[in-house]
């Protein structure tokens, strides 16, 4: 009878870690983003204190620095099993696809400071740029609200949404899309 319990539990586990719960669907993303009616910029802050500019407007949300190339928007915490999990995965697709993927990650979480963050990016050696400003927030609402982490949202090289992704994704799923992003005209 132990035996049943424990296993329960572990499969219960492994269940909440590899998905996470939304009712949201990319239209509904689309929808939010396209109630801009006049082009709205937000300013994405790194640790490091370089700034991202998203200009988000008709659909589309464009990142300064990042033009024709394909961007992952990946919505994080710091205590998040999933999210720490798909940090090699998100490492390896930005070294595969350099000069034409970036993600970036977008801190949803409160009271981190520059050290903890910059602790965080070294234990994980995280490669790509990470936010941690309360306009991630901002950002995170102007996008639909994020509702569960991890949360992902992939962009072709116009700024168009290609898809959402709720939980931890296979390596080679994000790849199938990034390269759907990439022929995009």
């Amino acid at each position: 009878m132990q035996f049943k319990n424990i296993s329960f539990f572990v499969i219960l586990s492994i269940i909440f870690l590899l998905t996470g719960c939304d009712s949201k669907d990319p239209e509904a993303i689309k929808n939010a983003i396209a109630k801009e009616q006049e082009p709205t910029v937000i300013e994405l802050k790194t640790n490091n204190d370089q700034l991202i500019s998203t200009t988000i407007s008709k659909n589309k949300i464009i990142f300064s620095g990042q033009e024709n190339k394909v961007v992952l928007l990946n919505f994080f915490a710091t205590w998040c099993p999933p999210c720490k999990a798909e940090i090699p995965h998100l490492n390896r697709l930005r070294e595969r696809y350099k000069e034409q993927f970036e993600v970036i990650g977008v801190l949803v979480e409160k009271s981190k400071t520059k050290e903890d963050m910059n602790a965080f990016i070294e234990e994980y050696e995280i490669q790509f740029p990470v936010t941690n400003h309360t306009t991630n927030f901002t950002l995170a609402d102007a996008v639909g609200g994020v509702k569960s982490i991890p949360t992902m949202l992939l962009f072709d090289k116009n700024g168009t949404l290609i898809r959402k992704y709720i939980g931890i994704v296979p390596e080679e799923m994000l790849e199938i899309d990034i390269k759907k992003g990439l022929e995009a005209e």
